[in-house]
């Protein structure tokens, strides 16, 4: 459980870096590790603890959507991490989704690369 979380910790954390590297006009993140370790840190606390009821909650719009809602979802939890960690600053909602799915590919790169 806890070797889970550091995961999801650090693959947060390598998302939003990437993210303010690809968005750099539109995501700042500060030049510190630390801070984009706090970040990270902020961001898979909300994805443990508030994604699986957005998710229930969203339930008709994943199911209209065939899931792609969930980018949605995923770009709200980015910019709610940003409105509860000042270092973490997005310009506006469709920065934060994009963010969002490039975390979700950092995610998806580093399950890939830890299963092989």
């Amino acid at each position: 459980m806890i070797v889970k979380f550091l995961i999801r910790w650090l693959v947060s954390s390598l998302g939003l870096w990437v993210a303010a590297l690809l968005l750099s006009n539109h995501i700042s993140i500060g030049n510190s590790l630390w801070t984009v370790a706090a970040a990270g840190f902020i961001l898979a606390v909300l994805n443990i603890l508030l994604k699986p009821l957005f998710v229930l909650l969203s339930l008709p719009a994943l199911i209209l959507t065939l899931g792609l809602f969930t980018v949605i979802i995923n770009g709200f939890l980015v910019y709610l991490a940003s409105w509860l960690y000042t270092p973490l600053h997005i310009t506006n909602f469709w920065a934060a989704v994009f963010a969002g799915m490039v975390i979700g590919l950092v995610n998806y790169i580093v399950t890939a690369l830890l299963q092989e």
